[in-house]
């Protein structure tokens, strides 16, 4: 066995809870002032929710404004107050108490951001990764991808059924390679371990729970070829009970599933979070724009797997850095150096670049917006711009 782990929450895990709630805010800003700049931390606990940051903009939010944002973000997750839960066992909308505590952007990082001619400096110095491998239809590794798959089908669950399930939910996915050569090469055997943790109602005895979840996992469409009931481990709820849930139960911070929200584990991460932020912050637009790069270079065959790593120097356009590692998966004739060189060559990479290409500047319910690109992670999903294979034609100009 070569064994490789990866887990994912939903969107109603009081982490998910903070970056949806964030990332609301920037939506509700940006969609009013496309220059908006925003950085706003949001903190989960209890029943308190804590708004902290900074933002400058046009427009000015009171705190009704922000009361509605977190109530509407709530409701949306599936904390509205109509499951079987009780106030003591998961968070009611009537029960949250916010504070806001914003402040304006600095004006020394705002002097370096809005530059003439248009260009944006980097909000903040910072390195981000992008990755992508031809495991999944996704692009994506295969352990996250399938963790996604089972999270998706539970989640879906429990929003329609309230009496039943909570939204507070946790999957895990073990994949076995067989081999390292395997794990090197992209070549998942089969699907080791399966954890599902997803709390029910009192009166639902763990028998119940159980059966109702494993028809979940089963219709979940797990690929046939690496899934096996009969041979997966498969844990649901494996401390016997999980009724108490949501942030009365763990408290929740902006930022704090980065592994979750991109690659699970299997690629290096940048530094900084995306979610609460404008897209002037390189921590989100970097990662976009690596993992298109990285994404494309896989797609247009180049390589099975491909690490795109960009950094960039507080109000300076261009990044400092742009690297390609194909780790040792590419094809005969392209190695690293000339992709790297190919990269820095054919595309700026400055944020506004990447505003531009990506209409990060432009949230909308046609296009995407963030708080659901923080609900599914801020890789991985095709309808997001940034996971276009519009470059695929351009990197195979390389083959030879």
């Amino acid at each position: 066995m070569y064994l490789f782990t990866s887990e994912v929450v939903s969107p109603g895990h009081p982490d998910k809870c903070a970056d949806i709630i964030a990332d609301s805010i920037v939506d509700t800003i940006l969609m009013q002032d496309p220059n908006g700049r925003v950085a706003s931390e949001v903190f989960v606990a209890g029943k308190n929710i804590i708004i902290g940051g900074e933002i400058n903009s046009k427009v000015k939010l009171s705190f009704k404004d922000y009361e509605g944002i977190v109530k509407n973000a709530l409701a949306k997750i599936g904390y509205d107050g109509k499951s079987k839960f009780t106030k003591e066992q998961c968070l009611h909308p009537d029960d949250v108490e916010i504070k806001v505590c914003i402040n304006q952007q600095s004006a020394d990082i705002n002097q370096g951001v809005d530059q003439e001619g248009g260009e944006i400096g980097a909000g903040d110095q910072g390195i981000m990764f992008g990755f992508a491998s031809c495991e999944a239809n996704e692009y994506m590794p295969a352990a996250i991808t399938y963790a996604r798959m089972l999270c998706d089908k539970v989640y879906k669950f429990a929003k329609a059924n309230p009496d039943k399930l909570g939204v507070d939910i946790k999957t895990q996915v073990t994949v076995d390679y067989g081999t390292k050569d395997n794990f090197e090469n992209c070549k998942p055997q089969s699907i080791h371990t399966i954890v599902v943790s997803a709390p029910c109602v009192e009166t639902m005895k763990i028998e119940e729970l159980r059966a109702l979840v494993q028809t979940l996992i089963d219709d979940a469409g797990l690929p046939k070829g690496l899934y096996d009931k009969s041979k997966t481990l498969i844990y649901i709820n494996p401390t016997g009970r999980y009724v108490n849930h949501s942030s009365l139960h763990d408290s929740g911070l902006t930022g704090r599933k980065l592994i979750v929200d991109s690659f699970g584990g299997y690629s290096p991460i940048g530094g900084g979070a995306q979610s609460s932020k404008d897209y002037t912050k390189v921590d989100r637009s970097g990662l976009y724009a690596a993992r298109w790069i990285a994404k494309n270079i896989v797609a247009a065959g180049l390589a099975k797997k491909c690490i795109v790593q960009l950094s960039y120097a507080i109000g300076m356009a261009k990044p400092t850095s742009v690297s390609v590692d194909t780790m040792g998966t590419q094809i005969v004739g392209v190695n690293d150096d000339m992709l790297s060189n190919f990269v820095s060559e054919n595309f700026a990479l400055t944020p506004r670049w990447i505003t531009n290409k990506f209409g990060l500047d432009k949230p909308g319910k046609d296009t995407f917006l963030y708080a659901k690109v923080a609900a599914k992670g801020q890789v991985g999903n095709a309808k997001y711009p940034w996971e276009k294979l519009d470059a695929v034609d351009t990197f195979k100009a390389l083959i030879k």
